[in-house]
């Protein structure tokens, strides 16, 4: 499947579009065909690292110090 692949932090030209494999729904899960998605302002801030410092810290605990995870 295809998919836009958020590698390391940084402006949009970070983001890559590549073949990724397809998930397998475990036995209590379902797969859900998406065809589109929209990108928020919150997903562009956390690729771009701009929030404040008190917030950011955290968030990059969660996600990746270095990069995403």
């Amino acid at each position: 499947m295809k998919a836009i692949v958020w590698t390391r932090y940084g402006p949009p030209d970070v983001l890559q579009f590549k073949e990724v494999e397809k998930p397998t729904p475990k036995v209590n899960q379902v797969l859900i065909k998406i065809y589109a998605t929209t990108v928020t302002t919150g997903d562009c801030e956390m690729r771009g690292d701009k929030s404040p410092i008190w917030f950011r810290l955290p968030i990059r605990i969660y996600i990746g110090l270095r990069q995403p995870k």
